[in-house]
């Protein structure tokens, strides 16, 4: 496993990565409303990068043909922008962006609700998403192991008696979107690869009101809950400092 330790000049590149990411993120959050496709999402997005000058990190990764991936309700992961895919209240969507700039990447990931008729049940399932992210990213700095991370994560989500997702992890990020090590979402803690200062990690929770299972839809790209639950997706990229954990993509 090759980990690129990042130096103090490069975490700062990759802030500002991380800091387009956000407004984008921003942006398409205010724009998500009913009616809304997620193709409109899409276009907000694009237009942004291009205003800023920033490289969209997404769009022709190993052919991914949009800026974002937008997963609604039951969709993991990795969903294709559609004007066929339009937004109705209550719903959920996961909107997932990355830019590049100055060759440094950014990655994040929200989970909104559509509308004011959420249902109780759902809110929990974002706000319990958050909240594992957040565990997760207390767990970081120096000399902790990634199993401390996956472990922090997990136990937020389990207690709650969701599901974490097992194919997809978060990852380490840097001059590419994905870098070793890989960073997954549950774990025991001690064991693992040690974190050292000037690592960068994507941590990156999806977790599912049901079982863990997923599959991928026949588009190649779209995963989905087997069992039709609903599913949330918070990320960050943060930067391993003496200090703990420094969050580039607040």
């Amino acid at each position: 496993m090759a980990i690129i330790i990042k130096t103090p000049q490069e975490i700062e590149k990759m802030r500002r990565s991380g800091q387009v990411v956000r407004e984008v993120l921003e942006l398409v959050r205010q724009a998500v409303r009913a009616g809304a496709s997620t193709l409109d999402l899409e276009n907000v997005a694009a237009a942004k990068m291009k205003e800023i000058g920033a490289k969209p990190a997404f769009k022709g990764y190993r052919g991914y043909p949009c800026v974002l991936c937008t997963s609604v309700n039951e969709e993991v992961v990795h969903g294709i922008p559609s004007a066929e895919r339009v937004l109705r209240d209550g719903d959920i969507v996961s909107i997932d962006t990355g830019v590049i700039i100055d060759g440094y990447y950014g990655d994040s990931a929200i989970t909104v609700a559509v509308g004011s008729k959420v249902a109780p049940q759902t809110q929990r399932l974002l706000d319990v998403t958050r909240a594992s992210l957040e565990s997760g990213i207390r767990e970081v700095r120096p000399g902790a192991t990634l199993g401390d991370v996956g472990a922090a994560v997990q136990e937020v989500v389990e207690a709650e008696g969701f599901s974490v997702v097992r194919e997809f992890v978060g990852h380490g990020i840097g001059t590419r979107l994905h870098e070793d090590p890989q960073v997954p979402n549950y774990g025991r803690r001690g064991q693992g690869q040690k974190l050292r200062e000037g690592m960068v990690i994507a941590i990156e929770p999806m977790v599912n009101a049901g079982r863990p299972d997923v599959q991928v839809l026949s588009d190649g790209w779209t995963a989905v809950t087997q069992d039709g639950s609903l599913s949330a997706h918070f990320e960050h990229t943060v930067a391993v400092t003496a200090e703990g954990a420094v969050i580039l993509t607040q």
